[in-house]
């Protein structure tokens, strides 16, 4: 009896097991077929390139990282900028392209914007770009089966931002961590000066000689959301981008008619920072272990080329 039992669950499952096998490689495999490409919109001219997928991620790692970092953090932002545009790719597939070459999606820069970028180093820092591309060809990051929006920014305050905090959305992998290692950054502090009637200027205020500020909201690390000045309620993001800051993580002051602005960090905070992946490659950390502790719960996996 429990051997025809068993003949009758292995005539079931085989063809189940088969089916799933296939369905996933063929997922994987038409990833690949179908979009060794990337549409990328060239915002100077508007026309639409169309370039293979791995020289797209040089380019972008060129363009968002500086060349001279460790092997390991460049590894790091080849897979997140793989990852990055594959999820961009899925999800525009009905659209005229996939992505922007701005910080839009990904500053996406080609061999002419390099040679005139790096100059005499372009042969070393191209060769080193290539190498990390290499060693993570095909590479990407995947959460609960699916690819995932592998965000990142420039330097943290300290601690990366929960993505609902910032995005409204709240996603699995992309959880506030400790980022110890920002302090290398040039830009982990600035301070900006105004002078009290352009300040107000700049954000659309009647002229006065008083300034009042009452911060209504933060993150839970400290960045504006809410802010009211004199009369007007701003989010965090209006300020920093009618002042041109750097970070919505700021302090404002006033005295006899100049505004001092002290801010924290670089980018929006969410995913990995670039300059505590490098003071983890630093320190000796793997890529892997670098997108694992800044991408919460995701696995590394490879698209299968055929």
């Amino acid at each position: 009896m429990k051997k025809i039992l068993l003949f009758f669950l292995l005539i079931i499952l085989i063809p189940y097991i088969t089916i799933t096998l296939l369905f996933n490689a063929k997922e994987e495999n038409f990833l690949f077929a179908k979009n060794a490409y990337v549409r990328v919109l060239r915002s100077k001219t508007g026309e639409i390139d169309k370039i293979p997928l791995e020289e797209y991620v040089m380019g972008v790692i060129a363009g968002e990282m500086p060349a001279s970092f460790e092997l390991e953090a460049l590894k790091a932002q080849a897979v997140a900028s793989r990852s990055y545009v594959m999820y961009k790719i899925l999800k525009r597939k009905d659209k005229e392209y996939d992505v922007v070459d701005t910080v839009t999606n990904q500053v996406y820069l080609d061999s002419n914007n390099l040679k005139e970028k790096w100059k005499n180093n372009y042969d070393e820092y191209v060769q080193k770009i290539e190498q990390a591309v290499l060693e993570t060809a095909n590479e990407y990051a995947v959460y609960d089966g699916e690819i995932a929006e592998t965000l990142f920014f420039s330097t943290s305050v300290g601690y990366t931002e929960n993505s609902e905090e910032i995005f409204t959305n709240k996603v699995a992998y992309l959880r506030s961590v400790k980022s110890e290692w920002d302090n290398i950054s040039p830009v982990f502090n600035e301070d900006n000066t105004y002078e009290l009637s352009d300040f107000l200027k700049k954000l659309d205020l009647p002229n006065s000689k008083k300034l009042t500020i009452e911060i209504l909201d933060t993150t839970s690390t400290g960045r504006i959301t809410k802010i009211k000045i004199n009369d007007k309620t701003f989010k965090g993001a209006e300020v920093t981008n009618a002042l041109g800051l750097r970070s919505t993580y700021f302090n404002i002051s006033e005295d006899d008619g100049i505004v001092k602005i002290s801010t924290k960090g670089y980018g929006h905070g969410v995913g990995m920072s670039q300059y505590g992946a490098q003071g983890m490659a630093l320190e000796g950390y793997k890529y892997d272990e670098i997108l694992k502790y800044y991408y919460s719960g995701i696995e590394i996996k490879k698209i299968k080329n055929v």
